[in-house]
């Protein structure tokens, strides 16, 4: 909500929905949390993953070409526990506490420039390349060329699995 309102994103789910796409940086609740306010979508192409493992996100505003990193300290948790010794539950302390505790002491924020090359925007129709091995197709200009073939990551060593016989 910090960021859309440092941006002037008044309706992301509706007159704005065009204007915002957002970069999360975990892949935890918060993000569910960015999903559901922002109304950004990795479907929709709006929602952009990076796996760093910060609880982080990144607002850019189309329209604007403005864009504002807003990133959670480290500082709140325990001043969640300062605040609220008698809840014994963790996540119950956070929870009540960051409702008390200003934008200013949960984030940072940053503003930063984030280039979109245009097969990164909503709506980019780019050409579909077939793999010279696998033969499943590559969008977006996700293809590596290695020694005059056009190689999805996967074939190209970056799997993320292993296949089995």
């Amino acid at each position: 909500m910090l960021g859309l309102e440092l941006l002037g994103i008044d309706d992301p789910r509706g007159k704005d929905r065009k204007r915002l796409i957002t970069f999360v940086e975990i892949d935890r609740c918060a993000t569910d949390a960015v999903a559901v306010v922002t109304g950004c979508r990795l479907g929709k192409r709006a929602l952009k993953f990076r796996d760093w493992g910060k609880v982080a996100a990144t607002f850019v505003d189309l329209a604007s070409e403005r864009a504002v990193r807003v990133c959670a300290r480290e500082s709140s948790k325990t001043l969640a526990r300062q605040m609220h010794p008698e809840v014994e539950n963790k996540n119950q302390q956070q929870m009540l506490a960051y409702r008390e505790i200003s934008n200013d002491d949960l984030f940072t924020v940053q503003w930063v420039k984030v280039a979109l090359p245009p097969e990164e925007l909503p709506g980019y129709r780019g050409e579909r390349i077939v793999c010279a091995q696998c033969g499943e197709g590559i969008n977006f200009q996700r293809e590596v060329r290695r020694d005059g073939n056009v190689l999805c990551r996967a074939c190209a060593g970056e799997r993320y699995y292993e296949e089995i016989s």
